[in-house]
């Protein structure tokens, strides 16, 4: 059998560079182990182009929201499904310096296409803690990862283009031009594989820094509009229930929902929001970061044939679409990598 590329894993990041390669022409085999670990499954989902505690524009944010305000739109047309929310995010001032800091700020060119309204008194009151006002950002809200993933995988289906099943490296054949896997003959293999990347034998070496993310499901009668977002995120997902995260940790990377993260997240959201509410339950997954909070992306400094797209982090539905384009674009044109993110960067490490 002969394709173009070969994805390893159907995450947020396989399930968005296969969709850009079939766009442009390009026939895929996505290999997804549905035993592995998927963060994307239950990620927030959330795209934010003001983030942090200092509130400011994310990196390379004109770049990323130009692009994904248009691209996911065409996707849910493309796929026959709605998993985009675009819903602004309200995020309260903490003191009337933040507030008049904002009050500069949403009149800059830089930040004004974000800026939907700055209040300078409480807004959203009976909800939130926000006596000092907030700023209600634009361009912003979730996507539904599980429903995206399961859409696409349909998509795939279809084409004969997804493998169910684990992709074992030490199969893969590498020859000058081309490599192949169980008869599957391709010019490259792209590794969309997240934290899992550190356990096989060629990306190995990249400097991932995997998170452990967990997240609470609460239901409450409370009609939100907005996501609000300070310390924690509160995602209305629709029938009372929201979302809400969410924790980092380096150190524990296993995916049991613990105590300590579950205290955390209720002690933020207390003093986030005013209005009553239960848990449901606990979610948990592990993020490919990187130390320096940016993807890894490009072609093994040895094997040609082999391409790292990963390490999108915590800021995966804003980060992808992006550099799904840029990659599609480098293999089917040999346009250049963003320095930034291309893995030349890390080359000093293999």
């Amino acid at each position: 059998m002969l394709v173009d590329y070969i994805l390893v894993g159907q995450g947020l990041a396989g399930s968005i560079l296969a969709n850009h390669l079939i766009n442009a022409g390009c026939s895929v085999m996505v290999f997804d182990d549905p035993l592995l670990s998927n963060s994307s499954k239950i990620a927030g989902g959330l795209y934010n182009p003001v983030t942090g505690r200092k509130m400011v524009k994310t990196w390379n944010a004109d770049n990323l929201f130009g692009y994904l305000t248009d691209y996911y739109p065409k996707l849910q047309q493309q796929l026959e499904a709605d998993f985009v929310n675009d819903i602004p995010i309200y995020r309260p001032f903490i003191s009337p310096e933040e507030l008049n800091e904002w009050m500069g700020k949403s009149a800059d060119i830089d930040y004004s296409r974000y800026v939907q309204a700055v209040h300078n008194s409480s807004a959203y009151g009976s909800q939130v803690s926000d006596d000092f006002g907030g700023i209600l950002l634009n361009q912003s809200g979730f996507v539904d990862t599980g429903k995206l993933l399961e859409v696409s995988a349909k998509f795939l289906v279809e084409r004969k283009s997804l493998t169910k099943g684990y992709f074992n490296p030490a199969h893969l054949k590498l020859e000058e031009g081309f490599a192949s896997y169980q008869g599957i003959k391709c010019k490259s293999v792209v590794f969309c594989n997240g934290h899992k990347s550190l356990e096989e034998q060629y990306f190995g070496w990249i400097p991932l820094r995997p998170v452990k993310g967990e997240l609470l499901i609460i239901k409450t009668k409370e009609n939100l509009r907005v996501i609000h977002n300070r310390g924690v995120f509160v995602i209305p997902l629709g029938n009372g229930l929201c979302k809400v995260g969410s924790t980092y940790d380096h150190q524990n990377l296993d995916e049991k929902p613990t105590i300590e993260a579950k205290n955390v997240l209720v002690h933020k959201l207390n003093e986030l929001v005013k209005f009553p509410y239960e848990i449901e339950y606990q979610l948990a997954g592990v993020r490919p970061a990187t130390k320096d909070r940016k993807p890894i992306i490009g072609q093994h400094p040895k094997f040609k044939s082999l391409i790292s797209f990963n390490g999108f982090g915590t800021k995966g539905v804003s980060l992808v679409p992006y550099y799904a384009k840029q990659l599609t674009e480098f293999l089917t044109n040999e346009n250049g990598i963003d320095s930034e993110v291309n893995i030349e960067r890390f080359f000093s490490l293999y």
